[in-house]
């Protein structure tokens, strides 16, 4: 491909690759400095041309094609997009949010494949495309090369239909800055990932980057009106002429007017778009009706079918690893896994299992290490409020001494079991379990690994538990 096909330039440099790792640059490549000043290493490597900044001052070979830009990000997402012939689905959405990401986007792929569309989800859980088993991702949004080379590959299989999961780093970072998406759903925003972001204002203008930017005007945003933040939020779709969706306690379109508790999930009142509605989902939990009702407007509004969509909604399946029940110990005790690592997340968590709890509620969790130390205090608080019986643990220290992380969260959760080892902590709170108990690990959900020194080990909170029943 000529690089005057990638990007606005006359010159015809044959492009044979585009990467913004210099890592993975290979001769003839287009290589985006977007991640800091490798364009010097890229050239090293072969890059046959570079997109810098406007204001880039370093030195590269006189062969090598420089390329300034005033957003070097955008002019190297839209070359990617256009070196896979910008081909995607014709339908593309996108959620954003702290929490319930992964479960909407996979409720949203279950309904349209139910409905008999080729459909695929990208997220946390990885590549899903229909009902088969996902391609597994490291990243909750791709890199921009991947993110096109999946919407590609999609496109040319003859799926319609596509919803991702938009991170806030994926956002920040300009992973999909050359997509136009025509539904974004938003669920929450809570404290996470302050150690990126540094302020919440920033962390919340880099989930707003979904509406401001690729939200297409006149698309759809369906919000929450729960929150606090919706009004914010409406005031930036309205000024670009998006339609809303609410949904919500406080729902406008899609109003929450009761949730009932059933045995493995529970019966839903709803009015949905001014109709008096009654669904039952095999899901525990305010949060995930919650997700649910965010599902259902993202399909209402994908598809224009809003009396077809609410017939399938009873029919999905729980997302891996969220608030998922494993198994049932001999006694008939409940078992649970669920990915909450943040306080919102493990509170949501904690509050929903309490009501399906005759006996005592369990918990095992830890906080990661090299991230948001302030929130280790806060999940230590909650777990000591909302659950009888609480172990702490390890949850991908990283390069932090975990004992350290144990010891940050322990003081707020007075009376708690503080347990180094993850597969310890989960045998010995199985081992307690009593009739009538429920436990719940929380932290890592569908993973499968666990970060230490630099070395990603074989985890899965999944098997451990089904060692111990």
């Amino acid at each position: 491909m000529k690089l005057n096909q990638l990007i606005n330039t006359k010159k015809e440099t044959e492009i044979t690759g585009i990467t913004s790792d210099s890592r993975k640059v290979e001769q003839g490549f287009l290589f985006g400095a977007v991640n800091g000043d490798y364009a010097a290493d890229a050239a090293a490597r072969g890059a046959a041309a570079i997109i810098v900044a406007q204001d880039y001052a370093g030195s590269l070979p006189p062969e090598v094609e420089v390329i300034r830009s005033a957003d070097p990000v955008y002019a190297y997402a839209r070359a990617v997009a256009a070196f896979f012939d910008n081909a995607c689905p014709s339908h593309l959405a996108a959620v954003t949010g702290t929490n319930g990401k992964t479960s909407i986007a996979d409720f949203v792929r279950q309904v349209l494949s139910m409905m008999g569309y080729k459909a695929a989800s990208i997220g946390t859980l990885g590549l899903i495309k229909g009902d088969a088993a996902p391609i597994p991702s490291p990243n909750t949004t791709p890199d921009c090369v991947s993110i096109h080379q999946e919407l590609k590959e999609l496109a040319d299989e003859g799926v319609t239909y596509t919803i991702m999961e938009a991170s806030s780093h994926g956002l920040h970072q300009g992973r999909m800055a050359a997509l136009s998406f025509d539904v974004a759903g938003f669920t929450n925003l809570t404290r996470d990932h302050l150690d990126y972001h540094k302020t919440f204002e920033d962390y919340f203008n880099a989930k707003m980057i979904l509406f401001r930017h690729n939200l297409k005007e006149g698309g759809t945003a369906v919000l929450n009106a729960d929150i606090e933040c919706f009004g914010r939020i409406v005031a930036i779709c309205e000024q670009r002429g998006q339609k809303i969706i609410s949904y919500g306690f406080g729902g406008q379109d899609i109003k929450l007017l009761s949730a009932t508790p059933l045995e493995y999930g529970q019966k839903l009142d709803i009015e949905y778009f001014g109709q008096p509605k009654t669904i039952e989902i095999p899901l525990v939990g305010e949060f995930q009706a919650m997700n649910v009702l965010c599902a259902l407007g993202m399909l209402a509004a994908m598809t224009g079918l809003p009396d077809d969509v609410i017939n399938y909604i009873d029919k999905i399946k729980g997302a891996k690893g969220r608030l998922e029940l494993v198994a049932h110990t001999p006694n008939g005790a409940a078992v649970y896994i669920d990915y909450a690592h943040t306080p919102d997340g493990l509170e949501n968590v904690l509050k929903a299992l309490r009501p399906h709890t005759p006996g005592r509620l369990h918990v095992v969790f830890g906080c990661g290490g090299n991230r948001d130390k302030g929130k280790r205090p806060l999940m230590g608080k909650i777990a000591h409020d909302l659950a009888d019986v609480v172990y702490v643990t390890d949850d991908n220290p990283r390069f932090e001494e975990a004992e350290d992380i144990r010891n940050e969260i322990m003081p707020a959760c007075q009376g708690a079991y503080n347990i180094a080892d993850r597969a310890k902590a989960i045998k010995f709170a199985v081992e307690r379990l009593m009739p009538g108990d429920v436990l719940v690990v929380a932290g890592k959900g569908h993973e499968t690994g666990q970060y230490i020194k630099g070395k990603i080990h074989h985890f899965s909170d999944h098997e451990e538990i089904l060692k111990n029943i």
